[in-house]
């Protein structure tokens, strides 16, 4: 045994084993037999036997050590260095689908192995199904590019906040990074309101403004027919399907057929030339633009779709850049008075708070042009004066270095001649 131990022979996955006649049978590394080499003061015989027991160290292996092990006794003298670095040690879980990564079994001889290769990573895994990450297109959709591998489908079911999500991985991705977004629409108390939701994914918000927020109705507008069919699902699968009507399609602004002036603060202003695919305006107490990197071209539409006679509430999402310094000046957050449900404490990078509820300049002075943007698109589109106030600017994530993903609320009503 010391001398296997020496020569890095012994397999450590499998437990010495008494045999009959009492010999000891000891586990050696299947891809080193050729350099198997024993005096002949060691009389031994080479046995193969089925099941072996594991050993102790064995069973405590992460899962990672265990898909690296069953692939070493698939491969047998073909295992490399190179086929070890190619084989992830971390993936996504959805249920019984295991989501491999991009650069994950690269390497020409994993082709060469077929359906033996899945069915191995999928038995180490405990998966019923494979299916591996690709770049997202690079269309408007920002499509998922991912290969099934093994399995008849890539739908599966996501549990968050007590919502039930289901999705095909293949052709829909799930924003897991926005869940304090999520967590702080569930909180609003929006009894009694209609919300339309201009990019409603497979249902990311809509279903916690419906589920915990208790919007009366939601108007739930997507382009996409895989997350709109996902969409229709989650609505089923929530019981909610009988207060959200959906809207497939484009519902950004078509066209501006000549360019407006700029309204006087003085007057009331109206532009005919404003074009509008979606069929929808003065319903809405409360409007969800939660695209990124902008939603700057559902702004028109959002502003349409709020009630004339009294406005309501705009949620903008955005991503911001802001300049490193050495030491940045921080601005006041701008919150709601006191009891408004939107006047929250900000939080950033995965729910941590914002140290003595700051903002970033930029942030702020973002906020502060989108709010006059509004109220130019109001008082165009309305034909009578508006106003607009910064309720809350919440920052979600970090979405690239020195870059935030945030989101403006923006309350916006028609002011009394």
């Amino acid at each position: 045994r010391e001398k296997l131990e020496g020569e890095q022979l012994l397999d450590g996955r499998y437990r010495l084993q008494k045999m009959q006649g009492g010999c000891v049978a000891l586990p050696v590394l299947e891809e080193k037999l050729s350099q198997l080499w024993l005096p002949q003061e060691m009389p031994c015989d080479l046995v193969q036997i089925q099941d072996p027991v594991p050993s102790r160290a064995a069973c405590r292996q992460t899962p990672a050590q265990k898909l690296q092990d069953k692939l070493r006794q698939l491969l047998g003298e073909n295992w490399s260095e190179e086929l070890e670095r190619d084989v992830p040690h971390a993936w996504q879980r959805h249920g019984n689908l295991v989501l491999l990564s991009e650069d994950s079994f690269r390497a020409a001889l994993w082709e060469k192995l077929g359906p033996a290769l899945w069915e191995t990573v999928a038995s180490a895994l405990g998966a019923q199904r494979l299916a591996r990450q690709g770049r997202v297109l690079p269309n408007e959709m920002r499509s998922p590019n991912v290969t099934l591998l093994l399995g008849q489908d890539g739908w599966v079911e996501h549990m968050d906040n007590g919502i039930r999500y289901t999705f095909d991985v293949t052709k829909c991705m799930f924003s897991a990074g926005n869940i304090t977004e999520k967590l702080r629409v569930a909180s609003l108390p929006c009894s009694g309101e209609v919300l339309v939701d201009l990019y409603a994914g497979i249902g990311y918000f809509t279903l916690p403004y419906l589920v915990h927020a208790e919007a009366a109705f939601v108007y739930a507008c997507e382009w996409n027919g895989h997350a709109v069919e996902a969409l229709r699902r989650n609505l089923a699968l929530n019981g909610v399907q009988d207060r959200c009507r959906v809207y497939h399609g484009d519902s950004r602004q078509v066209c501006s057929a000549t360019q407006s002036q700029t309204p006087s603060p003085h007057m009331a202003y109206t532009s005919p030339s404003l074009s509008f695919q979606l069929e929808l305006q003065d319903v809405a107490d409360r409007v969800n633009l939660g695209l990124i990197p902008s939603s700057e071209e559902g702004w028109p539409v959002a502003c349409r779709v709020l009630k004339k006679s009294t406005g309501g509430v705009l949620h903008i999402h955005h991503n911001v850049e802001s300049h490193p310094v050495s030491a940045p000046p921080q601005t006041p957050v701008l919150q709601a008075e006191q009891g408004s449900p939107e006047a929250q404490d900000p939080v950033e990078d995965g729910g941590k708070k914002t140290l003595g509820a700051r903002i970033k300049p930029e942030w702020q002075r973002w906020a502060e042009a989108t709010a006059a943007r509004i109220q130019e698109l109001l008082i165009e589109l309305h034909g009578q004066l508006w106003s607009t106030r910064i309720l809350h600017i919440e920052p979600v994530k970090s979405y690239a270095p020195h870059v935030h993903h945030i989101v403006l609320d923006l309350e916006c009503r028609p002011t009394l001649s």
